[in-house]
């Protein structure tokens, strides 16, 4: 008998006989970056396959539909921004897309100016005689003409990169903290940034999303895969050494030294005293509000209806 028994543990213990990891697929919306940093530690450090997934990270690029492809069923879960989901549920009301775990707290948008311009505030820059390459499709650039007023800057379309920034000390454009200003810095410039958000608009930005149908489904792998989430940015935030070598390896456009600079750059815009990663309903109700003054919606989704946190 005890013999039996022992066979039998090793049988339940045995890796053959353990539960296969389920597997599902993140997609991001833009290349191997600190943004995603926490995500790559889940990935490498185990933390997916101990909460029993298979997690595979797909890379996105400039224009990627996370909504689309959440949507779609294409992936089980999609970065995408606080303002993107209330655009798509406006659209679409079926199979709703919903914020489960919200990386930056505070937008990560900035525009940058040169130094030697002395601008106070984005203002400044908005009613200055230089040129500003920004989309002006943007819902943040949006707010920023109804709050400023019709700007006196030139307004350019942003071609990307800062070729054209560090030949023209008039020249201001958007960009994203961790990206523009360090390449912009590491070329020899010197660099002044305004947050966007603290002109007040403020969506929650690399939020995984998943739909409805995922939500209601699937409401236990959903919550492993928040929290293993969770679990990786907070191994991220403490020491990303290891991880930023293994997306440097992903990415070239950057190499490991913008790595660990944008990882301490970001940081702040991470970090509360919240829970991390959560969200509030006074917060989307604020950006519905905003996208509705903007008339870039026409319906007003509820903020229980946007977001879960976990």
């Amino acid at each position: 008998m005890k013999s039996w028994l022992l066979s039998l543990t090793f049988l339940l213990v045995s890796p053959a006989f353990a539960q296969t990891p389920t597997s599902v697929t993140l997609a991001l919306n833009w290349k191997a970056e600190p943004e995603f940093g926490g995500f790559y530690a889940a990935a490498l450090q185990g933390i997916y396959k101990k909460h029993g997934l298979d997690v595979k990270i797909l890379e996105g690029g400039s224009g990627t539909p996370t909504v689309q492809m959440l949507a779609n069923g294409k992936v089980e879960f999609a970065i995408v921004s606080a303002d993107e989901i209330i655009l798509s549920q406006d659209r679409n009301s079926k199979n709703k897309v919903k914020g489960l775990f919200a990386v930056y707290q505070t937008s990560p948008y900035i525009v940058m100016s040169h130094a030697e311009k002395n601008y106070k505030n984005l203002k400044d820059v908005f009613m200055s005689e230089g040129i500003l390459s920004m989309q002006s499709g943007l819902p943040y650039y949006q707010y920023l003409v109804q709050k400023f007023g019709k700007p006196k800057v030139k307004v350019v379309p942003y071609a990307g990169g800062v070729s054209n920034f560090l030949n023209d000390k008039n020249f201001s454009q958007q960009g994203f903290i961790t990206t523009e200003p360090l390449s912009a810095e590491k070329a020899g410039a010197k660099v002044k940034t305004f947050l966007i958000a603290e002109e007040g608009f403020n969506p929650y930005l690399v939020v995984i999303g998943a739909t409805e149908e995922t939500l209601s489904k699937k409401p236990d792998l959903v919550k492993k895969f928040v929290a293993a989430s969770r679990e990786g940015w907070i191994a991220y935030l403490k020491d990303p050494k290891d991880t930023n070598k293994h997306m440097a390896t992903l990415n070239k456009a950057f190499d490991l030294e913008t790595f660990n600079k944008a990882a301490d750059v970001q940081k702040p815009l991470i970090e509360t005293k919240e829970t991390l990663g959560s969200m509030s309903s006074t917060r989307w109700s604020t950006l519905v509000q905003q996208l509705k003054e903007l008339k870039l919606i026409k319906t007003s989704p509820k903020a229980e209806d946007l977001y879960m946190n976990y």
